[in-house]
């Protein structure tokens, strides 16, 4: 129940306030409208960083399947939770997105752009590629493994109550780095559930869902998560502390 409950509701408050941003940034009339991609990426490490400091404590705050599989592969949890944590997530985000919807309720209407409402819930590529498109969500999602997993590395002595902000500011990084082909889904909770949200809501003139993308944000991150994990643990596994 720890696991369901810190992962539904982890999940919940990263979509809520990182496609939350993404609505504030795109959509017809908002106070944040045209604000730019440095905002977007501000606004999901922050996201990121809420997220897991409301779930941390309850379920070790994954807040995605892709870090869930990659701590998994490593055996830092056994692989039978690995269904309970994935539950909680796509159902927090399907929640997250649905409440991004509500709070943005007026604003649908006068965006006129279907590709804009779109990309308020899940990602798309600036350039459409499936090779490079799936290797950009590969890349991106295995420094998110290495990154975490540095992160709480014991020796590093900033896992617990700086862990959650620290992770923000790699999320950010990976936004401003990393994130322009393809939107840096990196998470396939983020991006699934809401895109099933976009295609379920009454949501004026949105046109599709663009489901022919949509496996790239989920299988990218879970090959590159397995990947950024076994690395990361192949580097350092064996390395003792610097002395002093």
């Amino acid at each position: 129940m720890n696991i369901f409950i810190g992962e539904l509701m982890g999940t919940l408050v990263l979509v809520l306030l990182g496609d939350g941003v993404v609505a504030n940034v795109l959509l017809a009339k908002s106070k944040g409208e045209n604000s730019g991609w440095i905002v977007i990426s501000a606004g999901w490490g922050f996201a990121v960083a809420m997220a897991v400091y409301v779930a941390g404590w309850a379920s070790g705050g994954h807040i995605n399947p892709a870090v869930t599989v990659g701590l998994a592969a490593v055996g830092e949890i056994p692989m039978t939770q690995v269904p309970v944590y994935v539950v909680g997530q796509f159902l927090g985000a399907l929640l997250g997105a649905v409440l991004v919807w509500l709070a943005y309720l007026p604003h649908w209407e006068p965006t006129e752009d279907a590709a804009a409402k779109l990309a308020v819930f899940c990602t798309a590529p600036a350039i459409r590629h499936t090779g490079g498109n799936f290797i950009c969500e590969t890349i991106g999602t295995a420094m998110l493994l290495i990154g975490v997993l540095g992160i709480s590395n014991v020796n590093n002595g900033i896992g617990s109550g700086f862990g959650p902000y620290a992770v923000g500011i790699l999320v950010f990084s990976i936004g401003l780095s990393l994130g322009g082909p393809t939107g840096y889904a990196i998470n396939p909770a983020r991006d699934l559930a809401p895109r099933i949200a976009h295609a379920l809501l009454p949501i004026s003139g949105k046109g599709d869902s663009d489901w022919g993308y949509a496996w790239i944000p989920v299988v990218g991150p879970l090959v590159g998560c397995v990947i950024g994990a076994l690395l990361y643990e192949l580097l350092f596994s064996r390395l003792t502390p610097l002395a002093g």
